[in-house]
């Protein structure tokens, strides 16, 4: 089947440069983009439910931007005042910097990784006399507390915010020939909004095993997958794809 229009469930790239403008250029493709879950943080009422003080706390570790806004956003309603001496570890060098919407960049001590919690580890063995908090939501991968664990990291999770489902109901009756998605969260919420879904002849596109597993897990079709060896990112799996359906027309 030719592939006409896509829905991308993530929010519209920034700037007039990505691959997907590419890919919709090369084959003349309508690509839209609609975030299917966002985030939303607790309220401080319900943070103090988890029995945490974050007075307590020597170090922060931080594997998003969005954990970063919503441990200061917690820190500001429950009146806590962040000590100049609070130590961050990030997962990435763009997590680390980006710190420095709430603190003195050069002024704090301020530890970062590669991209991913295994080299933040070579980090944190440092400093394992740390009491470590770790700002997440609440469907944080088990990877991440579990290396932790098992470095015995001194550390505690604080759920600050969670991911829902975006309401979607004016895409009720609006067809795409590919839906493309990112996450479990992101299936979940096509269910969610659309109980009765059926995929007849939609293509689902899926990044990541986690996501590839919760479309089978709904019943399902799983059409493009990545990253493959031979398509290591979501657009090179539809341009692949997208070139094969064209070499079954010729």
């Amino acid at each position: 089947m030719a592939i006409k229009t896509i829905l991308v469930s993530q929010p519209k790239p920034e700037g007039d440069r990505s691959p997907y403008f590419d890919l919709a250029d090369k084959y003349k493709l309508k690509i839209d983009f609609r975030p299917f879950i966002h985030v939303e943080g607790v309220s401080a009422q319900e943070f103090r439910t988890q029995k945490l003080n974050l007075a307590d706390f020597t170090a922060v570790i931080f594997t998003s931007k969005t954990g970063v806004d919503h441990f200061f956003r917690i820190a500001e309603e429950t009146r806590f005042e962040v000590p100049d001496t609070m130590k961050y570890f990030c997962i990435s060098e763009a997590v680390a910097y980006y710190l420095q919407k709430y603190v003195t960049y050069r002024k704090r001590k301020i530890f970062f990784g590669k991209q991913n919690i295994d080299d933040l580890m070579d980090v944190m063995k440092k400093h394992k006399n740390e009491k470590f908090l770790l700002p997440c939501t609440d469907i944080l991968r088990d990877k991440i507390p579990e290396t932790l664990s098992a470095n015995n990291v001194d550390f505690s999770k604080a759920v600050l915010y969670r991911t829902v489902a975006s309401d979607l109901s004016d895409l009720e009756d609006v067809y795409y020939d590919m839906l493309v998605f990112f996450s479990p969260g992101g299936i979940e919420s096509l269910m969610k909004n659309f109980p009765d879904f059926k995929q007849n002849n939609t293509l689902i596109a899926a990044f990541g095993p986690t996501t590839a597993n919760a479309v089978i897990k709904n019943n399902l079709r799983l059409d493009v997958c990545a990253p493959m060896p031979n398509s290591p990112s979501m657009t090179a799996a539809i341009e692949n794809y997208v070139k094969e359906t064209l070499k079954k027309k010729k």
